[in-house]
């Protein structure tokens, strides 16, 4: 590992970019950090301007450069045991610790660290950062940003979205949707029951339905899928509602999320779910008329298909081997894809490491995205 890495790393690591606070520090850093180099960015601010992307090119202003994407926010540390700082870098067993090291701010480093050696080669074709706000809680922050992209730079060969996938090449991902359901029913003695409307049973019902979507399609599971788990998944996390045990609940909202392989949409799911929900409603109104079943949608991302391309063989060549991998997990490439990129996975750390007390990188996958580095920029100046 070079020492300009470790530094960038322990720079990047260091700002407090939980997705709850504003990531601008981190991006003026960045900003200023490109400007001594000659390179100038591009922000692009959220809705209430708290956060931004930003995106800048090293090299020519031509087409069949590569754009290096990756999120700035981090998932909390809220009450997880951790043993060090999880905002300082530590050193330690040939790891190094903190939040952000692996998801994925590693991958960021290293590619801002080389500048100066991507601008002393000489780039006949660009390297364009990409550097999104609000990945971790639904990849709100990206498609503004692929918007300017496709409208302001020279059309890019590939796009690599370093997320932690050990160094391997992965083409596809799940993508995701988030709902938020509410239920509103009619409080009363919980001995009368026929004068009530309970929003936690009628929700209890509703959540079941819900888990027995998902066990239709492990049970319709294609044997020849290559997806951890094999199928669309339907996930519950939270619920809240009630108020004593002996009042029948008025209010009860609970969210949940849909996992969808590549060619599925998530919307049908949401269209079944909707129609069961309408199935309960007239018994509910006939005691209460306000009672109500509504869902929001909080956030949809796209799955990533493998559809083969330049990237991929970019990334084989880099890598040095062919073998792909696919993910369960949501990523902004599928946005990429859908604006038209060629687009691949690819980056340090192991997502076991990911979200976890004292999460942390391997020094020799920082090493190996170095050396990746390395030869991106051979390839781009030659």
């Amino acid at each position: 590992m070079k020492p300009q890495s470790l530094e960038m790393i322990t720079r990047l690591v260091g700002f407090d970019t939980v997705s709850r606070n504003s990531n601008l520090e981190l991006i003026h850093y960045v900003r200023d950090y490109l400007a001594t180099h000659g390179v100038q960015s591009h922000l692009v601010a959220s809705p209430d301007g708290a956060k931004a992307n930003l995106f800048a090119t090293v090299g020519p202003q031509v087409e069949g450069g590569v754009v290096l994407s990756g999120h700035t926010d981090v998932v909390p540390v809220d009450g997880q045991p951790w043993t060090t700082d999880p905002f300082t870098v530590t050193e330690k067993d040939g790891r190094l610790y903190g939040r952000g090291t692996c998801d994925m701010k590693a991958f960021t480093a290293v590619g801002l660290a080389m500048v100066p050696d991507f601008i002393a080669r000489g780039l006949k074709r660009p390297i364009h950062f990409a550097l999104s706000y609000d990945e971790e809680i639904g990849c709100f922050g990206a498609p503004s940003m692929i918007d300017r992209l496709v409208s302001d730079i020279p059309k890019p060969s590939a796009v690599i979205v370093g997320e932690p996938t050990s160094m391997r090449s992965i083409v596809a991902h799940k993508g995701i949707a988030v709902l938020r359901t509410t239920v509103i029913g009619h409080e009363a003695h919980s001995s009368q029951v026929q004068r009530g409307v309970s929003a936690v049973m009628t929700s209890a019902r509703l959540v079941a339905f819900i888990e027995d979507m998902m066990a239709e399609n492990k049970a319709n599971t294609d044997p020849g899928c290559n997806f951890v788990p094999p199928y669309t998944t339907l996930h519950v996390g939270v619920m809240q509602g009630g108020t004593a045990v002996n009042i029948i609940s008025r209010a009860c909202t609970f969210s949940w999320d849909i996992r969808t392989l590549p060619g599925d949409d998530w919307r049908a799911y949401l269209t079944r779910f909707e129609a069961f929900a309408n199935t309960l409603l007239p018994a509910m109104q006939a005691i209460s008329p306000q009672a109500s079943i509504t869902t929001e949608v909080l956030a949809d991302a796209p799955p990533l298909q493998d559809q083969g391309g330049e990237a991929q063989e970019l990334v084989f060549d880099l890598c040095g081997h062919r073998h792909t991998d696919v993910v369960p997990y949501a990523a902004e490439a599928g946005q990429f894809q859908e604006r038209g990129f060629d687009v691949v996975l690819c980056g340090p750390g192991s997502i076991d490491q990911a979200h976890q007390p004292d999460e942390y990188i391997d020094i020799e996958q920082v090493s190996a995205c170095e050396q990746f580095m390395e030869k991106l920029a051979d390839r781009l100046a030659n």
